[in-house]
């Protein structure tokens, strides 16, 4: 019994092990797979209580913007952060989705432009804004 003891750490420490991903990089990931364009992360950490980050993107269509807000949520849940509020969806212009630590918005290009939430985020900060 005591060799089982003694190998149980380094099992759990080996290469198989899978680490989950941080919710900012599942994030991030499930946008670039879905093909979202543009995409910015602004690290919100000391700026504001709402988030500790904001990622904003854009899909070149309705159908894209709203497919690749579905996709996000369906991965946020596959991987156990599933208590997300969504806005817009069924719209398809402008999808918010607030995971609680990260606001994701997913423009189709046009309003995006309009209303320019990542600079309003990012003004005299640039160093905190990540282009993908």
């Amino acid at each position: 019994m005591k060799d089982a003891v003694s190998h149980a750490p380094s099992e759990a420490n080996g290469p198989d092990r899978v680490v989950a991903p941080s919710a900012i990089d599942l994030v991030i990931t499930s946008l670039e797979d879905s093909k979202g364009e543009d995409l910015v992360s602004i690290d919100m950490k000391g700026k504001s209580a709402l988030a500790d980050h904001m990622v904003v993107v854009s899909g070149r269509s309705h159908r894209h913007v709203a497919a690749v807000a579905d996709r996000l949520l369906r991965d946020l849940k596959d991987n156990g952060f599933g208590n997300c509020k969504v806005e817009g969806l069924s719209n398809g212009d402008w999808v918010l989705i607030d995971t609680g630590d990260i606001i994701v918005h997913i423009f189709r290009p046009e309003v995006r432009s309009f209303y320019n939430i990542e600079k309003m985020w990012s003004v005299g900060d640039a160093p905190d804004a990540t282009v993908h």
